[in-house]
């Protein structure tokens, strides 16, 4: 009975979300059960964005091939953060796949170029081979006609510039491949400018190709992502395009010092000016400055344990005791930190600047507790709605805020 009368508390609290869109609902005062449905109903009824799922390359390495599909994420998946049953479940309807080029392909001249080529021709072939499942989108026009479809779309982006090579023309021909961002580098500079982890600085920002690149991004649609610039390469940027930007996957600088892979709130409030979006990294390292120290401690202990017992990683007795002690002894930031960091930006610059970019398939083993796959989002959701944000703000981070960027970049090509 009293299962029953929770059930229609509950509906009644729904049908007081619906009857009428001026009624203002106070999720605050909804139990956590309570809000954790609604936030599931949310992520079910909008379009869900993420700037960064790093699924391309994590095919490439599980053995996916033009001719044959070895990782088969169309049905559920053992490992990995992303695949349709969960990306369904978690309400994700429009992961940018990330084309991405390790810097080590830099060295090597037209390296970078094909593998971009590789991992398109892969992304496509996915769409291709589950066509009820999953579709192309390189706008987000086509992303709103995937979602009525109930498709999960796949638009891309390359991270890392090196794919262009030294040859500007490839700025047009990646648009024509369907690359909607360039992120400008990545793990090192290369021609286009500095990076964040590379402490060699050899154009001081942005590069006079690197000028140019961003020029000519602007002039064929390809929205500027300045995840992993320097902090020089990131000024360089704004001051050159004509229209906003993204970060497709950064976090914020203040929960992890020192840290300048993440965004100084002087580079936030710089990217509020200019319009663009700032989408929230959810890897550990990322979103925690204690997470790098407490998974280094646990890490320590486990190999000592093995040492000391004779083990191996693959023994069962191994197995048990490491998932045992590190559920003990959880290194792991919460979805709260999460929530942390977006709260941050929104009381530094406002609703309309930040949006997901969790980073999938990417951060390895580091991501939050209750943010571990796609599947989870509704946690995150909930977690906001406690927090106060309204149905409509939830809308603007989920895709919104990152809808007005991309069609500011597609309008400003079109003229």
């Amino acid at each position: 009975m009293k299962k029953y009368l929770s059930f229609l508390a509950f509906a009644a609290i729904l049908s007081s979300c619906q009857t009428s869109e001026n009624t203002e609902v106070d999720y605050t005062q909804m139990s956590d059960e309570e809000r954790l449905e609604i936030a599931k109903e949310i992520a079910q009824n909008t379009i869900m964005v993420d700037g960064h799922v790093d699924l391309p390359y994590r095919m490439k390495v599980g053995g996916f091939t033009l001719q044959r599909e070895i990782l088969d994420v169309s049905v559920r998946t053992p490992d990995g953060n992303f695949d349709f049953p969960r990306a369904k479940e978690g309400g994700l309807d429009a992961p940018f796949m990330s084309i991405y080029i390790p810097a080590g392909n830099q060295q090597i001249p037209g390296a970078s170029k094909a593998l971009a080529d590789s991992l398109i021709l892969m992304t496509e072939r996915l769409a291709e081979t589950f066509p009820d499942k999953f579709a192309m989108a390189y706008s987000p026009a086509d992303v709103e006609a995937n979602f009525a479809k109930g498709l999960v779309s796949l638009p891309m982006g390359m991270e890392n510039g090196a794919g262009l090579e030294d040859d500007i023309s490839n700025v047009e021909y990646f648009h024509q491949r369907g690359i909607r961002y360039i992120t400008l580098t990545h793990g090192k500079a290369n021609l286009i400018g500095d990076s964040s982890y590379d402490s060699l600085r050899p154009h001081g920002g942005l590069s006079e190709y690197g000028e140019q690149v961003v020029k000519e991004m602007n002039r064929v649609g390809i929205m500027v992502d300045l995840s992993h610039v320097s902090d020089e390469t990131f000024k360089d940027a704004l001051a050159i395009t004509q229209v906003p930007v993204i970060a497709s996957h950064s976090s914020a600088r203040k929960f992890t010092p020192g840290f300048e892979r993440n965004m100084s709130d002087e580079l936030i409030q710089a990217m509020a000016k200019n319009g663009g979006v700032m989408m929230i990294n959810f890897g550990g390292s990322f979103i925690d400055s204690a997470y790098a120290a407490g998974s280094s401690k646990v890490r320590e202990h486990l190999v000592n344990y093995m040492a000391e017992n004779n083990l191996s990683r693959s023994d069962s007795a191994f197995r048990v005791y490491a998932e045992s002690y590190a559920a003990a002894n959880n290194p792991f930031p919460s979805v709260q930190k999460v929530a942390d960091h977006i709260d941050h930006v929104v009381n530094l610059v406002g609703i309309d600047h930040v949006g997901f970019g969790s980073d999938f398939d990417g951060v390895g083993d580091s991501l939050p507790t209750g943010l571990k796959d796609v599947s989870m989002f509704p946690n995150l959701i909930a977690e906001l709605l406690k927090r106060g944000y309204s149905k409509e703000d939830i809308e603007k981070i989920c895709y919104k805020n990152i809808f007005r960027v991309w069609q500011a970049v597609e309008d400003y090509a079109k003229k």
